[in-house]
């Protein structure tokens, strides 16, 4: 038992590799390209990001809506309501610096994606007597 204690993994508060992936960019990266799809709301985005990772990656309100405003007060994104008469969905739009971006961030992230996808190849190979 006391082996079993020494070699466990300490607790960890979400994914690493998901973990490293966010902090490098991942969610404005993620989100500029449903944008420049064509306008998206929020829960809209929310729901193509946890499709898109097979739910590797949820994204919750409190953090999905404080970044649209920070990508909208940087002049990456432009919103606006669906019905201007009153409160509905905020759609959001990508500006032209926002495709700067998104090209900047997929140039900075590639590399990472890139390692990872070795290193899951590798380990199923190694352990699974498999490739991907």
């Amino acid at each position: 038992m006391a082996a079993e204690a020494e070699f466990a993994a300490p607790p960890v508060a979400g994914d690493p590799l998901i973990g490293d992936l966010r902090r490098a960019g991942l969610l404005p990266l993620l989100v500029l390209h449903y944008l420049e799809g064509g306008p998206c709301y929020g829960n809209q985005l929310m729901e193509r990001i946890l499709t898109l990772t097979d739910g590797a990656l949820a994204v919750n309100p409190n953090t999905m809506y404080p970044l649209l405003r920070s990508l909208e007060a940087r002049g990456l994104a432009e919103s606006e309501w669906e019905h201007h008469e009153r409160r509905s969905r905020r759609f959001y739009k990508i500006t032209d610096a926002g495709r700067r971006e998104l090209a900047s961030l997929a140039a900075d992230l590639e590399p990472r994606l890139d390692r990872i996808a070795r290193s899951i190849d590798a380990i199923r190979g190694e352990v699974l007597g498999r490739r991907a």
